[in-house]
């Protein structure tokens, strides 16, 4: 079996019990939103869409609103999600990298903390190009490498198997000349804002047992570690050391970072 499709299967897997982090990502998607200048009746794609945070606060402001994700469980929680809203959205389960939608379809192309995590940029940059319009928006959020989140996924990646060839880090997609690079061959005007979400938690071994719990790469990781007690230990160790450096007043700081830009 091809090494790139076993390492969506992980992550089709992995993500599924996500969506008890809904409420606290939903406090940064309209950041994302105004960030990337969304507007009623625009036709937007929400990539890598987990349960449709972003897209439903476009959709809540008229825009027209196609989601993509992955994970069958969280497109069934985003779909919950539009009954319970009472807006008009789609979500379709999917890959980033193969996405099921027209040529130049979309206004506005958004992901949120999500389509950096398809293991190859180029191909998911260029999906992505490919259903935006020309002169439409492409916006979305990552984690800054040298703060909290980054080195989280850094410290996962410590402790996982190597990355098959040809796949990339999801980290590199907080680091502005990185998305530069990727991004110059189709994009102009590529700009670039800050924000934070702050996670409310009693403690940092609360937020620490939350991620191990919900949090895909790390669940996974701790679970392929359950038969290694050393390693595991030093695994939570370092992550709690991590936390706590982040946690302040009953809150874990997660900086993200925010990027817009216009397909040529």
């Amino acid at each position: 079996m091809d090494e790139i499709y076993k390492l969506k299967e992980k992550a089709k897997e992995g993500w599924s019990s996500f969506a008890p982090f809904e409420a606290l990502t939903s406090t940064a998607a309209p950041k994302l939103v105004r960030f990337a200048e969304i507007n009623e009746n625009a036709k937007i794609l929400d990539v890598a869409c987990g349960t449709g945070v972003v897209g439903l606060t476009a959709a809540r402001l008229g825009a027209k609103v196609k989601g993509l994700d992955i994970t069958p469980k969280l497109i069934d929680r985003a779909k919950e999600n539009v009954r319970l809203m009472q807006v008009s959205a789609e979500f379709f389960e999917g890959d980033a990298e193969s996405m099921p939608f027209d040529n130049e379809e979309f206004d506005f192309v958004v992901s949120q903390y999500g389509h950096m995590f398809a293991p190859r940029p180029d191909v998911v940059v260029k999906e992505m190009s490919r259903v935006l319009k020309p002169g439409g928006v492409m916006a979305f959020s990552t984690w800054p490498s040298e703060l909290f989140m980054g080195k989280f996924f850094r410290l996962v990646g410590e402790f996982s198997p190597p990355l098959p060839a040809g796949a990339s880090s999801p980290v590199l997609w907080g680091e502005i000349p990185v998305i530069v690079e990727r991004l110059e061959k189709d994009f102009e005007k590529i700009e670039f804002s800050r924000d934070v979400m702050m996670a409310p938690t009693l403690s940092p071994a609360h937020m620490l047992n939350l991620f191990e719990k919900n949090a895909g790469p790390l669940a996974k990781l701790v679970e392929a570690l359950s038969k290694n007690r050393e390693k595991l230990t030093d695994l939570r160790a370092r992550a709690l050391t991590l936390i706590s450096k982040f946690f302040q007043d009953n809150y874990l700081r997660q900086d993200f970072l925010m990027t817009r830009c216009i397909k040529k």
